[in-house]
């Protein structure tokens, strides 16, 4: 297959992180548990908040594989897991340095836990690991998952991506026939779903994180096979594109009545994949019609989706902090933080790309990207 650049999904990627941000955002409004919490919290915004959380980080997966098929079309495997090393592990490890200890520091503040400066603080970091200690990687768990990933699908990979390969040929003979044989990828995650779902509850720590690491990894060589059906799967998913947006939209209906009316029913995990697969196939439907074209603003916003990614969420926590026993309304505290942290990750993002020393720090390749014809 050819290194061919594909518009539409780092559109996906772009848009799917300002998702992330927004979602995050919304955790220092909503009921849930977070880091620090607005002292008026909102009800509704779990049903939006839920329904985002079924597919984002899912589709940010499934890009990923959807990028390493593109990435080993000219790379070799270790070339590829030689960049995976440079570009995920250095900034997990710089982040968990100097980026996640003052979110840290700012829920001890909240919690009456700690009253001393950050620098005060800043040993009792790497004191036990978190929740009971401070020790912790909190919303940068994605590199390492990712990392882990991509080191052990690569000799996988290096199978898959010749196009002749058995699975290859036999999805594209089944699309051809009948573009909803784009939901045979649902098989194996419901069956995750069944088995490991209910023994094994999500951590983000990595080990033992048995359930998060196998329906991750499943979503990622499903982007990497989906890209590598080729044509198959593009003029598939634009014939089924709007049947699966409203499959998602149903579906969610349904998952969150029984999620809410009965306390455990054998079709919620069903919904739950239904809902998640339908809405990325129609992510991917939508975004390939009308988001496969070459722009400055892509191309900015491309390169500064990772740096965006690093710092946002300490931005967040430390204005939540901040803001969170104010009593403004609730609606101009989330616009202050909305700016805020676009603010701050952009003006972050500008410093560290001009610095040549940090840009590899911060995820960012050594040459800045140009505009692809």
């Amino acid at each position: 297959m050819k290194s061919i650049r594909r518009h539409d999904i780092d559109w996906i990627r772009v848009l799917a992180f300002d998702v992330l941000i927004i979602y995050h955002i919304g955790m220092f409004f909503n009921t849930w548990d977070s880091q620090v919490k607005n002292n008026i919290t909102l009800n509704w915004l779990a049903y939006p908040m839920l329904f985002s959380s079924l597919w984002r980080l899912p589709l940010l997966f499934v890009v990923s594989g959807m990028g390493t098929r593109f990435a080993l079309s000219y790379r070799t495997g270790g070339q590829y897991i030689k960049e995976r090393f440079i570009r995920l592990l250095i900034p997990l490890l710089v982040g968990i340095l100097v980026i996640v200890p003052p979110q840290v520091y700012a829920e001890r503040l909240a919690d009456g836990d700690f009253l001393g400066s950050f620098w005060a603080f800043y040993p009792h970091f790497f004191e036990p690991v978190y929740p009971e200690g401070n020790l912790s990687w909190h919303h940068l768990w994605f590199l390492p998952y990712l990392l882990l990933m991509s080191v052990l699908a690569t000799p996988l990979f290096l199978k898959l991506r010749r196009d002749n390969n058995v699975l290859s040929q036999r999805l594209r003979q089944c699309l051809t026939k009948s573009p909803y044989y784009l939901y045979l990828f649902t098989i194996p995650l419901l069956v995750v779903e069944f088995t490991m779902e209910p023994v094994f509850p999500v951590t983000r720590a990595l080990i033992g994180d048995w359930y998060a690491l196998v329906y991750y990894f499943l979503l990622f060589v499903s982007g990497f096979v989906l890209i590598t059906i080729g044509q198959a799967f593009w003029k598939a998913i634009d014939k089924i594109k709007s049947i699966a947006l409203l499959a998602g939209l149903v579906s969610f209906q349904i998952f969150w009545w029984l999620g809410t009316t009965l306390d455990s029913h054998f079709l919620i995990p069903v919904f739950k994949i239904m809902t998640m697969w339908s809405i990325i196939l129609a992510v991917f439907g939508f975004g390939a019609r009308h988001l496969n074209k070459a722009s400055r603003i892509l191309v900015y916003r491309n390169e500064a989706v990772y740096p965006f990614y690093i710092i946002h969420y300490t931005i967040i926590v430390l204005m939540g902090y901040w803001l969170m026993n104010n009593s403004m309304p609730i609606f101009l505290k989330f616009l202050i933080m909305f700016a805020g942290t676009y603010a701050g990750s952009w003006m972050f993002f500008e410093i560290v790309k001009r610095v040549w020393f940090l840009r590899p720090l911060f995820g960012l390749k050594r040459k800045r990207a140009t505009l692809s014809n």
